[in-house]
């Protein structure tokens, strides 16, 4: 027999019809909402070998980590495993607190009922749903690797497979700290343009996916909420849920032990990210980039390649993008250096695989992204 590649193949077939099923998850059954919220959860990864690839990336990223913190690499400036280790010491001091503040989201997040994340985000497959997704995440003010984990404990809460890419695409650079940083680099004008353009991309996305799941060519959401569940009103369910929850020490441990589970299957990525990109920063030198970024099709085409190969954080990627921008005069290599990193970041794609167990779902976000991406960017370059 053929293993389901759904997020409920470890789970018992639906019983016969009038036997009780409220103990069912989500994606299998009626979901009890009386339930514990992280009972709910039916796409949670299990961990039953031994994680070589998180377990090695925590290593390396180590040993880089110490190395250069101190100077165990004093006198070697200039050779490769310095530069290595400088680059692991710099992105994790970059992004080392965006991805504990998204830990506690997820933590938080895997004690709010299904239900009341419905009534947040609206109906799935739906304009005001797409339209509530793209704005919550251009809000989060988290880095890319932050708002990954949160998009998938939103996939798992329920959103739908469009909500999720929406939010997703719409996240990683457009929080409040970068704007400012881009405020300063590249203009007001610019970035409000940046932003509108993102927001319209993001929206455009999630609206594909979710026809693409419609037309049966992507797999929907198994752990999609009922109607009846998300339609129940928002304010009444925020108060009795508030009410019924017990404010201790037990809670927060729990949260916290949420938060790292749920964090694990983007942790072993970004880690491996880190050390990837740590070996390309030391082994390539960066002025080889530089030289092909003009704003013509070559330069367009050589800055989605680099985007591509350079795993940088949203705190990395603002800066390069700007640096591009102003030394080039191409506006729209530097959005395209924005969106591509998001559009083709190896660590999203991964976790996506991961997470919603298809690679065809994974590789449809490059696919869908890119081309308009391309355009858009095409189009600033000319003016």
């Amino acid at each position: 027999m053929r293993r389901s590649k759904s997020c409920c193949a470890h789970h018992p077939a639906p019983t016969e019809a009038g036997e009780e099923t409220s103990h069912q998850h989500a994606c299998c059954g009626p979901v009890n909402l009386a339930a514990k919220p992280h009972e709910n959860d039916c796409c949670a990864p299990s961990h039953n070998r031994i994680d070589w690839l998180l377990w090695g990336s925590v290593v390396a990223v180590v040993v880089g980590y110490v190395s250069y913190a101190f100077s165990l690499v004093g006198g070697h400036g200039s050779s490769w495993q310095a530069t290595a280790a400088h680059s692991v010491y710099e992105l994790i001091n970059t992004m080392w607190f965006s991805v504990i503040l998204a830990i506690v989201f997820v933590g938080v997040l895997s004690q709010v009922p299904q239900s009341l994340v419905m009534s947040v985000l609206g109906r799935g497959g739906s304009v005001n749903g797409l339209a509530r997704a793209t704005v919550a995440g251009v809000m989060m003010d988290l880095c890319s690797h932050g708002i990954l984990m949160v998009a998938m404990k939103l996939y798992q809460k329920g959103a739908s497979l469009g909500q999720t890419m929406a939010f997703l695409v719409a996240s990683p650079w457009n929080s409040f700290s970068l704007t400012l940083i881009l405020f300063a680099l590249i203009g007001w004008q610019w970035t409000l343009a940046f932003i509108v353009l993102s927001m319209l991309l993001a929206f455009s996305t999630g609206w594909i996916f979710d026809r693409l799941v419609a037309a049966k060519i992507l797999p929907g959401n198994p752990c999609t909420a009922s109607v009846e569940e998300a339609s129940r009103p928002l304010l009444a369910q925020v108060k009795t849920h508030w009410q019924n929850a017990n404010w201790d020490r037990q809670l927060a441990l729990t949260i916290l032990k949420e938060g790292l589970s749920g964090a694990r299957i983007v942790l072993r990525w970004l880690l491996f990210g880190v050390v990837l990109a740590s070996l390309i920063r030391a082994l390539i030198d960066p002025d080889v980039f530089q030289q092909y970024l003009g704003p013509s099709a070559l330069g367009l085409a050589v800055t989605l390649v680099a985007a591509t190969v350079i795993e940088v954080c949203s705190e990395g990627s603002a800066p390069i993008a700007a640096d591009i921008m102003n030394r080039t005069s191409a506006p729209g290599n530097g959005f395209a250096f924005l969106m591509t990193g998001v559009a083709t970041d190896y660590t999203e794609v991964m976790v996506i695989k991961d997470t919603m167990q298809s690679w065809k779902v994974a590789l449809f976000l490059p696919l869908v992204t890119l081309p308009q991406v391309i355009v858009v960017a095409a189009v600033l370059n000319q003016l």
